[in-house]
């Protein structure tokens, strides 16, 4: 008994073998490549990517260390922490401030509060400087807030 292959059978399938096996057999190797593929897009995703982007991490070191004022230095008494607190509150709780700028440090000491970190826009800015004289009182607040220019 001879098995011979058929000539219009371009996988080499014996001409015995149902079509469910076949079947069977190209889903794993769509299965394969598929993988393969997956592999190969990750890898060339990551080779891509700048060098910078891969391995500078965010540090603001020698800047802190130029300011006077850091989120170390924040007071430890109740009223300097209650200040911070109940600005966070109210920058949080007013929905024209994007995540951003609802982030950035509030830092009271003594009672004057310094405002630092990014932001997407003048608006912000002056409305996060606005909700902090509201709280500590004018001339209370030092607004260092950056607008952030998009890329």
């Amino acid at each position: 008994m001879a098995s011979a292959l058929s000539a219009a059978d371009p996988a080499g399938f014996p001409e015995a073998v149902d079509d469910y096996s076949r079947i069977k057999h190209e889903v794993r190797i769509i299965y394969v490549m598929k993988n393969i593929l997956s592999v190969l897009l990750l890898a060339s995703t990551a080779i891509a990517q700048p060098q910078d982007q891969q391995s500078t991490k965010p540090d603001n070191t020698k800047k802190n260390a130029t300011e006077q004022v850091t989120a170390e230095q924040q007071g430890g008494s109740a009223s300097d922490r209650d200040m911070t607190k109940n600005i966070r509150r109210e920058m949080v709780k007013n929905d024209s401030l994007s995540a951003m700028a609802k982030n950035v440090k509030v830092i009271t000491v003594d009672g004057k509060v310094t405002l630092r970190g990014p932001v997407h826009s003048e608006q912000e800015k002056t409305a996060i400087a606005s909700i902090a004289e509201k709280i500590a009182g004018p001339g209370k607040v030092t607004n260092k807030l950056e607008i952030k220019k998009s890329h």
